[in-house]
């Protein structure tokens, strides 16, 4: 599995059959490997989204999880660049407001951090809450989409 550096740190790609299956931030040191064929597409469309050049992903996905867990990842996958939306607001998209914590944990579970925007949740409350990757993480992709973060997380 390769391992790229990023400007926010460390990321870990799944690629099977030239699909990603897994992107995660790691502290793993970066592999010797030279990328090739997805993963150094998967590292260009990254640096150019990081940098503030690209909006969205066109990237080949095989997403595993449950039938609900994949129809929360579309929804949030739905979610334009720049806007967030929160956890209620996607369980009523969804048709089932008692599914709160169902789809936070969903979202919990998403196996493609960035790509799969999770970052653009938030709490109902316009905090940011909880992000795999890190609130501090959370806080610089929200940024780098222009949404205004006017949370201090020190």
């Amino acid at each position: 599995m390769p391992i790229i550096v990023t400007s926010l740190g460390n990321v870990l790609l799944e690629i099977q059959d030239e699909k990603l299956t897994r992107l995660q931030f790691t502290q793993d040191a970066l592999s010797e490997e030279p990328l090739q064929g997805m993963a150094k597409e998967v590292k260009h469309q990254l640096d150019e989204y990081l940098s503030g050049k690209r909006k969205s992903f066109d990237l080949p996905l095989e997403l595993e999880g449950t039938d609900f867990q994949k129809s929360v990842w579309k929804a949030v996958n739905e979610i334009p660049f720049g806007q967030t939306t929160t956890y209620m607001k996607l369980s009523q998209k969804l048709g089932n407001v008692a599914a709160i914590r169902a789809v936070g944990a969903a979202i919990g579970a998403n196996p493609v951090l960035v790509i799969v925007p999770c970052h653009r949740i938030i709490g109902t409350d316009g905090k940011l809450t909880g992000y795999a990757g890190g609130l501090e993480r959370k806080q610089a992709l929200l940024e780098i989409e222009g949404f205004p973060v006017q949370q201090s997380l020190f």
